[in-house]
């Protein structure tokens, strides 16, 4: 048998540790593969478990269901289930088959076009890997994320799978992962357990900032090392500064999205989840506007735009909070790929993607310990680690009154720039009206006091009849106002309503 595990052992001094690798009672043995090998083997395996699901007759999910694992073995020659290949032999484990296809049905995914998406064309593997040291794959169509999860990660999975399943019944339009699959290679003595999710950032799309936010403050800064990336991932302390007054919503979206953060909240909180973050994608779209001017000579730099039927995998920030709001209306073309519009204080528009990642986090022992240990050095309150209540309330109020905030489109920034950049009103060969003075005082209270006088009089005739000026009698009065008039202008003007009221043949202009 090929074996295409290597065993290297890893001084502790050397190790990264990051939110899901806490430092102590730590042995470490780390195993590495041929990528390409694990990459065949991901395929080969899951063409097989969704093949042969695919000719199951489909039926409810029972609860026995949730606890199915199904184990299929590939030997280099192959057999009668399984083609021959040059990857090694490898058994490939496939976790609540019958949950997990219901599961893809509900968030409309077609079982040929999962088998096409992730089977057709090779994996790619993303260089930047998340704290836990995990390996990221992405499908070559863009639509899915393969994250290698933990023996401790991979049990909770399917620990939670009930609630998952009880959750997307009541309520689809939600933050939390879509997971999509659930399965482990195994091979050499070794298990490597992935799971298949949506890709909440669309490459299609270019990201200027990406943030990774947890509501706490301690350690909450990129590191030198992640700044030096081109699109590095910035945290809580980083977004404090770089956006102090946070992403603006208007009213009906800004309450869908604190109201679909809320509830994914009290969701995680009864699991006893915690460390989760918010993954905050933003793209900004006067920006890109610039960058494809500059770049247009260039044929087929990027396309941004994704076939329709592939939308759904990406829009689930922008239908949670259409569901809220009770517009399930098409997409605005401008909101590609389910981005959720929103603007900067400088009032530039942007599109926001959102999601709540890393859910599969329980406050076990190990995490009391970690969260003690803290403590004792730290503000208890400002490290991640937490309390799933306590965490839950602190993530809340931070994406709430910090990330997001909620702007009256009355005041929206891109009023207010277009008020600006209007010049001051002027008259034809003179300067702006703004300037021009009278030869007396201020004179709009006395004028407002003529005028309520003059319409009390004009109001009440012999015969108790209301006599209604035409358009051009309160044009007058509204110039004279604006261009600050004295009283002897306001006396002629009023004389010329006058006249045009008792003589209606005259025309209505000077």
């Amino acid at each position: 048998m090929t074996d295409w595990f290597t065993q290297s052992v890893v001084p502790v001094s050397e190790i990264k540790y990051g939110a899901h690798t806490p430092n102590y009672f730590r042995f470490v043995s780390l195993f590495q593969t041929t990528s390409s090998a694990l990459k065949g083997a991901i395929q080969l395996g899951i063409t097989h478990t969704v093949g042969s699901l695919s000719q199951k007759p489909e039926r409810d999910v029972l609860l026995q269901d949730f606890e199915v694992v199904e184990s299929i073995f590939f030997p280099c020659e192959g057999s009668n289930l399984t083609p021959a290949h040059h990857y090694g032999d490898f058994r490939f484990k496939t976790y609540a088959p019958i949950a997990f296809r219901y599961f893809r049905e509900m968030f409309g995914i077609r079982p040929d076009d999962y088998m096409y998406s992730l089977c057709n064309e090779s994996l790619i593997e993303l260089s930047n890997s998340g704290a836990s040291g995990s390996l990221f794959y992405v499908s070559s169509d863009d639509e899915y994320i393969i994250k290698t999860v933990q023996h401790k990660e991979a049990e909770f999975l399917q620990k939670l799978l009930p609630g998952y399943f009880m959750n997307l019944n009541q309520n689809k339009r939600t933050l939390l992962p879509k997971f999509y699959g659930l399965y482990c290679v195994q091979a050499g003595g070794k298990n490597i357990r992935i799971a298949v999710m949506n890709n909440l950032l669309p490459s299609a799309v270019r990201m200027h900032l990406k943030y990774d936010l947890k509501g706490s403050t301690y350690k909450r800064r990129a590191s030198a090392k992640e700044r030096e990336k081109t699109v590095p991932t910035y945290k809580d302390l980083d977004f404090m500064q770089d956006m102090p007054d946070g992403l603006l919503l208007e009213g009906d979206k800004f309450t869908a999205v604190c109201k679909t953060i809320q509830r994914d909240c009290l969701l995680l909180q009864s699991f006893k989840i915690m460390d989760y973050s918010l993954l905050v994608g933003i793209h900004n779209l006067d920006q890109a506007c610039q960058e494809q001017a500059s770049e247009e000579a260039v044929a087929g730099a990027m396309d941004q735009r994704r076939p329709q039927g592939q939308k759904s995998l990406y829009s689930t920030a922008i239908e949670a909070i259409q569901a809220e709001t009770g517009n399930m209306g098409p997409l605005d073309t401008e909101d590609k790929t389910g981005g959720i519009p929103a603007r900067n204080s400088k009032g530039e528009r942007l599109l926001v993607y959102i999601g709540i990642i890393d859910i599969l986090q329980s406050y076990r022992l190990v995490k009391k310990l970690e969260h003690s240990w803290k403590a004792l050095v730290h503000d208890g309150d400002t490290v991640s680690v937490h309390r799933p209540g306590f965490y839950a309330e602190r993530f809340q109020k931070f994406m709430c009154s910090t990330v997001f905030r909620k702007v009256s489109s009355k005041t929206s920034p891109c009023k207010k720039r277009r008020a600006v950049t209007h010049g001051p009103m002027r008259r034809a060969g003179g300067p702006p009206l703004s300037t021009q003075t009278s030869s007396t005082s201020n004179p709009l209270p006395l004028l407002q006091h003529q005028i309520s006088s003059d319409t009390r009089e004009d109001t009440e005739g012999d015969n108790g009849k209301k006599w209604k000026s035409n358009s051009s009698n309160f044009i007058y009065i509204a110039l004279l106002i604006q261009l600050k008039c004295n009283t002897k202008c306001f006396t002629t003007v009023k004389n010329i309503i006058r006249i045009n009221r008792e003589n209606p043949s005259l025309p209505s202009s000077i």
